[in-house]
């Protein structure tokens, strides 16, 4: 026992998250050495798939959907940790940061996760077939919360893309109600609408027949987890210089860096939900992407509207006409996607065109 102890504290997944942290201890607010900026990349790297394996471990235990939503949580709450620290901290040039950053989260997940999943369960078995009134009603539940609170701002009394006070609030209500509504569903009334199918309908056992980790294992992947998301994400703000100089370095808009860091935060999610899609298990991977999007906005919006207490100058949440067209398009064709609750490389390749175009734009605008 105490020789396999010493071996799991050896090992690469649990090692890495721990230098990951030491390193972000060591180099936070500071302007780092081009060695330096290497070694947090590749440490970055490693706390991203150490993640995803500590993420798998507390999903076979807890079972899906449960799996799929504590990666997709914990992942989303250290984001808006890190949002709404860079906007008290930013002053009026984070005005539009939130709204960059939630609109960069459903396009990656809407799209690029999506259409991944897709792609690598099509190619696997032909069709990739998955629950559609589950996924459905997350996506209805996407569509419905990026409306509200990307969209409608655009278009209020108030000049500028932003809520008053009064409708900020009630955005932010309605938001973390609506996402904890889904929660409820999605974990208890129908939580069969959320695991995994065959060709026939029939519902899977979501890891198959291997034996599921003790309770003690999967506390110490939860903690895991949990650090290596921390490391995910400030490490990525601590490279975030050395991107912003790389972007200004092609020309690119600065608004670019925002794509960049959400990529990167999102890598986690991604790399899991692949590896589900090449199991056979797309409807994790489905779980995984709109239960990104949908906590990236259903938590977001009410933690920026505490924020906004204290944060000074205006916090502008609506799109512009080229973003709004983007999200108008991802949701008639993610409708058209998930209704037969099958889909074929067709569809997969449609959303990564989709996700292409939007790096495109937000690279030229």
């Amino acid at each position: 026992m105490a020789a396999l102890f010493r071996t799991r504290l050896t090992d690469w997944t649990v090692v890495v998250p721990v230098l990951a942290i030491l390193v972000l201890v060591l180099t936070w607010g500071r302007d780092l050495p081009g060695p330096v900026v290497v070694l947090v990349a590749g440490l970055l790297a490693g706390a991203v798939l150490a993640a995803v394996h500590h993420a798998e471990v507390v999903a076979h235990r807890v079972g899906e959907p449960y799996g799929s939503l504590v990666l997709a949580v914990a992942v989303t709450v250290i984001e808006v940790a890190l949002i709404v620290t860079l906007m008290i901290s930013g002053g009026e040039k984070t005005a539009s940061l939130a709204r960059d950053t939630v609109f960069a989260a459903v396009m990656i997940t809407c799209n690029g996760i999506l259409g991944l999943s897709l792609l690598l369960g099509a190619l696997r078995r032909r069709v990739a077939v998955f629950n559609s009134e589950g996924t459905g009603g997350a996506l209805a539940t996407v569509t419905t919360l990026a409306t509200l609170s990307l969209v409608v701002p655009t278009f209020t009394s108030r000049p500028g893309p932003q809520f008053t006070p009064a409708q900020l609030t009630f955005a932010a209500v309605v938001s973390l109600a609506l996402y904890g509504l889904f929660v409820m569903v999605q974990t208890g009334r129908h939580r069969d609408y959320f695991l995994s199918v065959n060709s026939q309908g029939r519902v899977l056992d979501a890891e198959g027949h291997a034996e599921p980790p003790s309770n003690r294992a999967a506390l110490i992947s939860l903690g895991l987890l949990l650090v290596a998301l921390v490391a995910v994400v400030g490490d990525a703000k601590s490279v975030s210089p050395a991107i912003e100089s790389a972007v200004a370095g092609a020309n690119l808009p600065p608004s670019f860096v925002g794509v960049v860091i959400a990529l990167l935060v999102l890598l986690p999610e991604t790399i899991a939900a692949a590896r589900a899609a090449r199991r056979d298990r797309v409807q994790i991977s489905l779980n995984l992407a709109l239960g990104s999007a949908m906590a990236s906005i259903g938590l977001t919006i009410p933690a920026i509207a505490i924020a906004s207490i204290w944060l000074e100058g205006p916090l502008l949440l609506g799109l512009g006409g080229t973003q709004m067209t983007l999200l108008a398009l991802t949701v008639v064709t993610s409708v058209l996607t998930v209704v037969p609750g099958r889909a074929t490389v067709l569809q997969g390749g449609v959303h990564l065109v989709l996700f292409a175009a939007f790096v495109f734009l937000a690279a030229s605008p």
